[in-house]
């Protein structure tokens, strides 16, 4: 293949470059910026693109280049992104996968290594799983999120692989109606905090086109199905099609949609306070029942505004503006919601039980460099949460639990090299040197 490169400062010219695994088509700048980006997840329900909401995406560039990549369609965001919205971005480039050996291409890892915006385009959420997932792109998308702290996000299928839990459509879609009377029929595919790092979405399995189809019943299944499987805790992120939950570096959530001209929200899942928190009934060709006493699960239902004045605090779980409270419980695979609710009734303490909810951690690690091991020291209220590492590409390495003021790390099975700490919101770079 031969690619032809526009080296046209500025130019709102659109050219289109295809091999055989990828496709891409290029507006603006071809000379890569050096910017700093501001950190944000941007995830929208699939019917139609929030001018504001896209607004509020692009400014988090911060004049740096923006990419696209999807697995279907053309260079449909290209001149919306670069000249439509009025926001000033050094180039917007979209990358189609036309298979999944485009993950290894060394030019389409630059080009997500460059890119200060990254937004995943709507289409089938399998392939995304499919293409990437345990590949160089995997890998450059995580040191996107967690080393660079830029923007990055997605519509329908873009949106719903941005959970730490993801629904991953590998056997087609997934309806209400059989969630709830089978929790586990084969098409309840769901993957497990093994593709994007998002800190604050570590427990999120989000969901779609909430209102067309009804989906509440599908996504309540599928926290049912986290609690189920083991894991600690399980929350959900919903929006109506035509919604946009724009998400900023300190875990604020804004609604963006027309309300009240359109019925149009978002929705913000979570269990209750009590233990426990799990269905009563959860298992292979049986109804589901999550009941507990009518208040298996808080939801904030969320007006979409034209400002995004609508809010939620990912820190807590609780705080919110814009909105009212109802309850959904499950008995016997029949979906109920009591919509007049004051709200979960717990609020957020230092135990560790109620730990999932907060975001803002201090921590100290140290020495650095180390060679078998490091020392981390923290506070009674950062107990009960996970630090985790990522090598210097942002991939996963592992958790591990924070119990005490001062934990050991080992860090001998580690290669040389520089790491990071995260915590919350926090994050520390440390280096390993082994003794030879």
């Amino acid at each position: 293949m031969i690619k032809i490169l526009f080296s046209i400062a500025l130019s709102s010219f659109s050219a289109a470059c295809f091999s055989q695994s990828y496709s891409s088509y290029f507006t603006g700048d071809t000379t890569n910026v050096l910017v700093q980006p501001t950190a944000g997840i941007f995830l929208a329900g699939g019917a139609g693109d929030h001018d504001n909401a896209m607004k509020w995406f692009l400014e988090r560039a911060n004049g740096g280049d923006v990419l696209v990549i999807r697995a279907s369609g053309a260079d449909g965001y290209n001149d919306y992104f670069y000249s439509d919205l009025g926001i000033d971005v050094n180039s917007v480039e979209t990358i189609v996968f036309n298979n999944s050996s485009a993950a290894d291409d060394s030019y389409v890892i630059a080009q997500i290594e460059n890119a200060e915006a990254i937004f995943m385009a709507g289409g089938d959420q399998s392939d995304y799983i499919n293409y990437w997932k345990d590949t160089p792109v995997e890998d450059a998308l995580n040191n996107h999120i967690n080393v660079k702290q830029g923007v990055i996000g997605g519509t329908s299928a873009g949106m719903a692989v941005q959970g730490g839990h993801y629904f991953s459509a590998d056997n087609g879609s997934a309806y209400s109606s059989e969630a709830l009377e089978n929790p586990y029929n084969t098409f309840m595919t769901i993957g497990h905090q093994d593709f994007l790092q998002h800190t604050v979405l570590q427990h999120v399995i989000t969901d779609t086109h909430y209102d067309d189809p009804d989906r509440r019943g599908r996504h309540a299944t599928f926290l049912s199905r986290i609690l189920q499987d083991g894991f600690p805790m399980a929350l959900g992120i919903a929006s109506n099609e035509w919604v946009a939950v724009c998400i900023d570096e300190l875990g604020i959530a804004y609604v963006f949609g027309e309300w009240p001209d359109y019925q149009e929200y978002a929705y913000f899942l979570r269990p209750g306070c009590e233990a426990p928190i799990g269905p009563e009934i959860c298992s292979v060709n049986q109804p589901l029942t999550w009941n507990r006493n009518e208040k298996a699960l808080y939801v904030f239902k969320a007006t979409g505004t034209l400002q995004g004045t609508s809010t939620f605090d990912l820190n807590d779980w609780t705080t919110a503006e814009g909105g009212s409270w109802q309850e959904w419980w499950i008995e016997g695979g029949v979906f109920n919601v009591n919509e007049n609710s004051i709200g979960p009734d717990c609020a957020i303490t230092t135990e560790v039980s109620e730990s999932p909810f907060k975001t803002a951690i201090s921590f100290r690690a140290f020495p650095s460099p180390c060679d078998e091991k490091m020392v981390i020291e923290t506070t009674r209220e950062s107990f009960g949460f996970d630090l985790t590492i990522y090598d210097a590409m942002g991939k996963y390495i592992a958790n591990y639990p924070i119990t005490s003021f001062k934990t050991e790390l080992k860090t001998t099975a580690l290669s040389n090299g520089f790491y990071f700490l995260k915590c919350g919101s926090t994050i520390q770079k440390f280096t390993v040197t082994h003794e030879e």
